[in-house]
């Protein structure tokens, strides 16, 4: 889709190291909102429904202003010492980025060359 607006980080993992992680997390809520983002949701896995992903422990759900503030939060030179904590606390790592939408109208909309074949 690619908009220049919101898009959500979804954050799957668990807990391989608790100081590490912990070391990070004291410090990742303040400079998230700086960065423009915003948590949105925070869960412990409960159960699978259904899918085949290997369950994580954890999930984080936030919501950054647009693409370019995630991207500052990962690059800014002030935060060198701080990803690190993140890395080595963290296993299993599932980071997507996720465009927001106003409707699913974007996605199931039919091409007009899809449309004149069938």
């Amino acid at each position: 889709m690619g908009t220049n607006g919101p898009v959500y980080a979804l954050n799957l993992f668990d807990i391989v190291d608790r100081e590490e992680y912990l070391a990070y997390s004291k410090r990742s809520a303040r400079e998230v909102a700086a960065h423009g983002g915003k948590l949105v949701a925070l869960g412990c896995f409960r159960e699978t429904q259904k899918g085949d992903i290997t369950p994580r422990q954890v999930l984080i759900l936030v919501e950054w202003e647009s693409r370019e503030a995630f991207q500052s939060y990962l690059d800014d030179p002030a935060l060198a010492d701080l990803h690190p904590h993140r890395e080595r606390g963290a296993g299993n790592y599932i980071w997507h980025l996720f465009d927001r939408l106003e409707g699913l109208r974007p996605i199931l909309k039919v091409s007009s060359a899809a449309k004149t074949s069938i």
